[in-house]
């Protein structure tokens, strides 16, 4: 009886806890690692808009000259990987992974609060718009992108979405041995949690009360009661359940298959979507990156079928060119997509004014 009432009290407290959050800061997004036996790791992610996002893919390849799009002090690099991303209005990169396996995740976080540079700032401004690109283009591991990034060569800068959005993000990465990181920024100051152990991300709140919410759960067991709602809190407590409890298996087609039952099951049905209230957002795709076989998965909300890239089927050497798959014009694919790729003009990162 006493461990009864223990549970429902237990209950109580996350759910409180849970609906003490503001719901107008909440946007939804979620992103989970599975990692199984024999070097298995698969990324999975959702991508929950209140509008079409305009998502086409491309393929960048190696030895593009960027800058960081904030103005002529911008961090500057040339990439040292290839990758395929997919693009935000052709404006940003909101998700990817580079032909080393590295894979990026871009989520929604209103209580982002960027640096606000002194004069003599040596840090470099740095475009939310291209944040994702720079992991991907420079780090093949982890463990390399936290050693730079912690060091701050650039701050990021913010701007407004294309649709009028604050872009208050953070940002998930994940590597083809599971290892992962979360980078955020608090209160002006970068904060990264690095952990093979930081599977899940979805949005807010902050990731340090996401993991404390995710205590109390832990204490219930997923079969016995899971949080059910479209909030943030709610699918980050599903997917850290669901990510672990599902069968792994180094079977690659039931190891995806798994991953995006997880990814789906945290998906918010079409049609939930209201402007004044981003909190509550539709699915308007997902995507699954094999990181062991370099398998880039894309499944559109409005699609009756998923598709892939294989990126050993693309060419990502110095000097050859980038390359677009264009979703927006209502398409229906299927299968290995890699020779669909269209040369094309590279898009123009959403520039970012330093203030």
């Amino acid at each position: 009886m006493k461990t009864t009432i223990n549970k429902v009290l237990s209950i109580a407290l996350s759910t409180l806890l849970v609906g003490m959050i503001p719901h107008t800061k909440l946007q939804a997004c979620t992103r989970a690692v599975y990692l199984g036996p024999e070097n298995t790791v698969i990324t999975v992610r959702s991508m929950d808009w209140y509008n079409d996002l305009g998502t086409n893919l491309w393929a960048f390849p190696r030895g593009v000259k960027r800058d960081g799009a904030a103005g002529p002090k911008s961090i500057q690099w040339t990439s040292k990987y290839g990758s395929v991303i997919a693009a935000g209005f052709d404006a940003g990169t909101a998700d990817g992974m580079n032909e080393k396996g590295l894979v990026a995740n871009l989520n929604y976080l209103s209580e982002s609060e960027y640096v606000k540079p002194t004069p003599n700032d040596p840090r470099k401004p740095l475009a939310v718009s291209i944040w994702t690109q720079y992991v991907l283009d420079n780090f093949a591991t982890v463990a390399e992108a936290v050693d730079t990034l912690r060091k701050e060569p650039f701050y990021v800068v913010p701007s407004m979405s294309p649709d009028g959005k604050p872009g208050t993000v953070h940002l998930s990465i994940s590597d083809a041995t599971g290892d992962s990181a979360i980078f955020e920024y608090i209160g002006g100051k970068l904060v990264i949690h690095h952990s093979r152990d930081y599977q899940v991300m979805t949005n807010s709140p902050v990731y340090e009360q996401q993991l404390a919410l995710t205590d109390y759960w832990k204490q219930i067991g997923g079969l016995t009661m899971l949080p059910g709602t479209n909030r943030a809190a709610d699918r980050f407590v599903r997917a850290s359940f669901y990510i672990n409890a599902i069968p792994k298996t180094s079977d690659i087609n039931e190891a995806v298959a798994a991953a995006f039952s997880v990814i789906r099951s945290v998906s918010v049905p079409l049609g939930i979507s209201t402007p004044d209230r981003p909190e509550i957002s539709s699915t308007v795709w997902r995507t699954v990156s094999d990181q062991k076989n370099k398998r880039y998965f894309f499944e559109s909300t409005r699609s009756p079928n998923v598709f892939w890239v294989n990126l050993s089927d693309l060419d990502f050497a110095e000097g050859s060119l980038t390359k677009k798959l264009t979703l927006t014009n209502g398409v229906i694919l299927a299968g290995n997509v890699a020779d669909q790729f269209k040369p094309a003009e590279p898009f123009k990162f959403l520039r970012a004014e330093v203030k």
